[in-house]
């Protein structure tokens, strides 16, 4: 689940800084990946074979979970999850403006109806403060989104959905890895994970997850990814082609064993850029003392953002924006009859939020270049 964003650059005679460079990170396992890929076509199993079943496997490890179940993105992971839950027509699922529309997309596939809250400041995920004003007898669900790679106020969300019986379903598509007190995403039961090639943890097409703790629950979605079907040709649901493609999790499973060092390397680099902005007139991100962010995406805010833009651009440096306009305002959600100014904080960050380059590969110079040029725009 990731936006086809557009990607602003311009080439100059110097080498462009990229937004993002899968090309560097396939270069570093470029035997690793064709082996594993070879091996697949010499087998020529190509759905759920045994790289999904391993996967999975080692995937809820890495999450610190019982279970995992491989679909084929992480929109399917948020929709698969809900209807195993029961969340259908005349239901409300709670989550927030500031995401990519997958999020609100995947509870309309149920016919159920999205409520919007407004974000924190600092963090720009869900306001645990605005949550418990927004539900209603009709709300049966929360999806708190773990944006940019940070996980949201879950013990507090968690302990107000406890308290109106809401299922919780974590959206941390961009959160592989991803801490909060000291546990790792998914931090409540159940947590919906995409494998888009840009991702921390990324597959050469598309891919997603759901991370559970519930064996009767893991159960169903495996049925309901594969046609509904309990046995081959037993249908206990009317279920979805959903499948994880095996060649995909060849790759995921390489690329899964660094992982956590490739983490590590985007929160040395996030660092990198918070030491070196921290006099510039711009909004750095805050990491909350008690979470482990993962750095998706590495996100400030400046006034005349397009002007920086541009700026950026003029040098050769990629930049993007996630996300331009809030879901409420998007115009295919206008049916749910928010409008502007309904949730002023999520709109006044749209208008301010840059996300700069970043991923593990990203050199210190090139850091330290972004990081002039943007002091040069600020200073003068």
């Amino acid at each position: 689940m990731y936006p086809k964003i557009k990607v602003i650059s311009y080439k100059l005679k110097n080498q462009m800084i990229k937004f993002v460079d899968l090309k560097a990170q396939y270069n570093s396992i470029r035997e690793e990946i064709n082996k594993s890929v070879q091996q697949v076509l010499d087998s020529t199993n190509f759905i759920l074979g045994e790289n999904v079943k391993s996967f999975e496997s080692e995937f809820a490890e890495f999450c610190h979970a019982k279970y995992s179940v491989g679909v084929n993105s992480g929109t399917s992971a948020l929709h698969l999850a809900l209807v195993a839950k029961g969340i259908g027509k005349g239901h409300e699922v709670i989550t927030t403006p500031n995401t990519f529309i997958a999020t609100c997309a995947a509870i309309s596939y149920t016919g159920a109806s999205p409520r919007l809250v407004d974000i924190d400041e600092e963090t720009y995920n869900m306001d645990p403060k605005k949550l418990e004003k927004a539900i209603t007898p009709k709300t049966k669900a929360v999806i708190p989104v773990h944006l940019y790679g940070q996980a949201a106020e879950m013990n507090e969300i968690m302990e107000i959905s406890k308290k109106h019986n809401l299922t919780v379903i974590e959206d941390a598509c961009q959160a592989h890895g991803a801490e909060h007190h000291d546990k790792r995403a998914p931090i409540s039961d159940i947590g919906c994970f995409s494998f888009y090639p840009g991702k921390n943890l990324g597959a050469y097409g598309e891919g997603g997850s759901i991370a559970s703790n519930d064996k009767e629950f893991d159960e169903k979605l495996r049925a309901l990814r594969d046609h509904g079907q309990v046995k081959k040709n037993i249908h206990k649901y009317i279920g979805y082609n959903y499948r994880l493609e095996e060649i995909q999790t060849a790759i995921l499973r390489v690329k899964l064993k660094h992982l956590d060092k490739w983490t590590e390397m985007r929160r040395k680099n996030a660092s990198l850029y918070s030491e070196l902005l921290k006099d510039c007139n711009v909004r750095t991100p805050v990491e909350r003392k008690y979470n482990k962010h993962v750095y998706h995406l590495y996100v400030i805010r400046v006034k005349n953002r397009q002007k920086l833009i541009e700026h950026l651009n003029s040098k050769g440096i990629q930049t993007g924006v996630h996300y331009p306009t809030p879901i409420h305002l998007q115009e295919a959600y206008l049916n749910l009859e928010y409008k502007k100014g309904s949730f002023p904080i999520a709109e006044k960050c749209a208008d301010e939020i840059l996300s700069l380059p970043m991923f593990p590969e990203l050199k210190q110079d090139e850091i330290h270049e972004v990081a002039k040029y943007i002091k040069d725009f600020i200073n003068n």
